[in-house]
């Protein structure tokens, strides 16, 4: 099949192990960010199949309608920014591997790295620094604050373990299953959405963004948090409503922020508030981007490309496409 891989910024999916899997396949990787419909459309017209890491490039129905060769999209996790319907409509293939059991230990990682260094204003301590100035101000350890945890699944449950380890008091807020396993863990549950955000020291964010998720955390939510308490979002910025978190941080409630995420991708706007108050740490979305992640994911994307070129798809999120799946 003839293979488009979009976005592979530092090219780097070439030198993974699990490239090997592609070996036979006509390969064509793009490193630019291109959103441009008509350059897209172009540079996709003789492709096959369609790699996406995360959802970096929009895939919508003016582009997919100007790609009649193509029968398979592939990519790993939630597809928001996919047209499914096209996609069924036209009949391609869309597989998108879950991953329900494995936790993006990497994404957790950055989580609890995010959380250090806000706690203790890491990086403006060392811009300081490199401008000649010596401690310019007083951290917070986390050891004995209350770090809630929105969202108790995969990552939710790793970055909970780390701030038992690190002494932390974990809590945490979520649905009623996800509470439940919390308590069988030996975590606290909160009252109530209203009394996490008021108790909590430290909140981060782990859900998907899907419908239900969106704007989920509310100006109220944020208002109630302590002057001196951080929020952490390393999953979508569509949690938040809007404008929320930076009208939030403007209140000093709460006093600062740690974000890998942001309304829009990539964030290229120097006079972006979240880039300009003094009160956050700003990561570009790299809560995924390791070697290791990188061959647990583009393991399970290639092997979708493999399993339709075999005739067996898998991990298809629109079954429907599967009575009128384009040939060639």
């Amino acid at each position: 099949m003839r293979v488009a891989i979009l976005d592979d910024y530092h090219d780097t999916l070439r030198t993974l192990d699990a490239f090997r899997k592609l070996a036979g396949h006509d390969v064509t990787i793009y490193n630019d960010h291109v959103q441009d419909v008509d350059l897209l459309a172009t540079r996709l017209g003789n492709a096959e199949a369609l790699v996406l890491i995360r959802e970096r490039t929009q895939i919508r129905a003016p582009l997919l309608e100007r790609l009649p060769k193509l029968r398979l999209i592939s990519q790993r996790s939630v597809y928001p920014h996919i047209d499914i319907d096209a996609c069924t409509r036209l009949g391609i293939v869309v597989s998108s591997s879950q991953h329900a059991r494995t936790p993006s230990y990497a994404a957790a990682e950055l989580t609890w790295a995010l959380v250090l260094a806000a706690m203790r204003a890491i990086p403006q301590q060392m811009n300081a620094l490199k401008a000649g100035h010596w401690q310019i101000g007083v951290g917070h350890t986390v050891r004995g604050k209350t770090l809630g945890i929105y969202g108790y699944g995969r990552i939710g449950a790793v970055v909970a373990g780390y701030g038992k380890a690190f002494g932390c008091n974990v809590v945490v807020w979520s649905r009623e299953p996800s509470r439940k396993r919390a308590r069988a863990d030996g975590y606290g549950v909160a009252d109530s959405k209203e009394a996490f955000f008021a108790q909590s020291d430290i909140v981060t964010l782990h859900m998907r963004l899907v419908d239900a998720t969106r704007g989920i955390v509310t100006a109220s939510d944020l208002a109630r948090m302590k002057p001196t308490a951080l929020l952490v979002n390393t999953s979508r910025a569509g949690l938040i409503v809007p404008g929320a978190l930076v009208d939030a941080l403007r209140n000093g409630r709460p006093g600062m922020a740690a974000v890998d995420v942001y309304e829009r991708e990539p964030l290229t706007d120097i006079a972006d508030p979240l880039l300009t108050l003094d009160n956050v740490v700003c990561t570009p979305h790299i809560g995924y981007v390791t070697r290791d992640e990188y061959e647990v994911q583009f393991a399970e994307i290639f092997d979708q490309i493999v399993s339709y070129a075999n005739g067996a798809p898998i991990n298809v999120v629109n079954p429907a496409v599967l009575a009128q799946m384009r040939r060639t």
